[in-house]
């Protein structure tokens, strides 16, 4: 199993305050297409943006993430047990668990271990859902500010893993039945505020401030303030979401 790559410890409060939650109507789905709603591991599971929305759907929600950092940043929940784990090794019984996510984490994963664990850990039926997004639906101005941040600015100090993301995980061999999945988006409705600490919780931006400092951060971040205009004006942004999802025979 590769070591575990730590990208975001250093930020976990940010993480938990910035990372935009998924829509509700994806763990509706989530919920619909499991076998039972009985227990989901929602793996590197950061501060529990997903797990939390499971938890409406099951009766137990196990969220996992390596880093102790994020899981002390979690927001609690009397149906959520957060635990400090790796996704390729979750010390659960074989065939306990009705499904299993991974939101803006698989990219991170030694895929192969972590597919195995999977096979052990479902139930027959049980459905394993990959879950990212890349880019902002655009919409004018501050999404092509961002664009250009995040392809541009950004494009030397992404981890090699991104590409997964950058590609909509077409790279990734699901080796499962596949199940095709609704069109979801996340959609929040922010101040500048909001969306400039959650630019501040990207992996490229912690490469960045290490190569070259904050200088090109503190640039996007002014250009994003004159095209906003009154920083407490409320903004709707979206990211469509990718779902690469399929069930355990």
């Amino acid at each position: 199993m590769s070591a575990f790559k730590d990208h975001f410890s250093s930020h976990a409060a940010a993480y938990a305050a910035y990372r935009p939650a998924y829509p509700p109507a994806l763990a509706a789905w989530l919920g619909t297409v499991a076998p039972a709603p009985k227990t989901a591991l929602d793996v590197g599971c950061g501060s529990g943006q997903l797990s939390l929305q499971l938890a409406e759907h099951f009766d137990r929600v196990i969220a996992t993430d390596p880093s102790a950092q994020q899981i002390a940043s979690a927001t609690p929940h009397p149906r959520v047990d957060y635990r400090v784990a790796p996704a390729e090794a979750s010390d659960l019984p074989d065939g306990s668990v009705d499904l299993i996510t991974a939101a803006q984490a698989a990219h991170w994963f030694d895929l192969p271990a972590f597919f195995a664990e999977t096979k052990r850990l479902l139930r027959p039926d049980g459905i394993v859902a990959l879950i990212t997004y890349a880019g902002m639906e655009p919409q004018g101005e501050i999404e092509a500010i961002v664009e250009r941040f995040r392809v541009e600015t950004l494009a030397e100090h992404w981890p090699p893993e991104r590409a997964l993301v950058e590609n909509d995980y077409r790279d990734i061999h699901l080796p499962f039945a596949r199940i095709e999945a609704p069109a979801f988006s996340i959609e929040v409705r922010w101040p500048l505020a909001a969306l400039i600490g959650y630019l501040d919780t990207w992996s490229a931006v912690r490469a960045l401030e290490h190569s070259t400092g904050r200088a090109p951060f503190d640039a996007v971040a002014a250009d994003l303030a004159r095209a906003w205009g009154d920083p407490a004006a409320i903004r709707t942004i979206r990211w469509p979401l990718t779902i690469l999802a399929g069930r355990h025979s």
